[in-house]
Parts: structure tokens; sequence; C-alpha cells
């Protein structure tokens, strides 16, 4: 059987991944869908490059 006396840990602000379908993109949101639901996120979050034009 597995070490039972291991404990499990929750750490604050640490990364998680998942994978979804990027629906839209707008100037400071992307709408991401995730199973059934659409989840909007900051550009800010993420490290995108802006176009120079």
């Amino acid at each position: 059987m597995a070490n039972q006396s291991e404990s499990k840990k929750i750490s604050v602000n640490s990364t998680i991944s998942l994978k979804g379908i990027v629906k839209a993109i707008f100037n400071d949101t992307v709408h991401v869908q995730i199973g059934g639901k659409i989840i909007t996120l900051p550009v800010s979050d993420f490290s995108l490059e802006k176009p120079t034009s």
C-alpha cells in the first residue's frame, strides 16, 4: 500500500495548465472554452507581443 503519512500540500499562486479552445480575442480579453464553459481572461495575464504596424 502507498505511504499514507505524506501530507497533501496546496500552494497559493501555483500554476495549472488547462487545455481549451480560444473562441475570441478582443483588444484586452481572450475568451477560452473549457468543456461547456467559456471563460474570459485578460490579455495582461499572457506574455503576448502586440503586432507593430
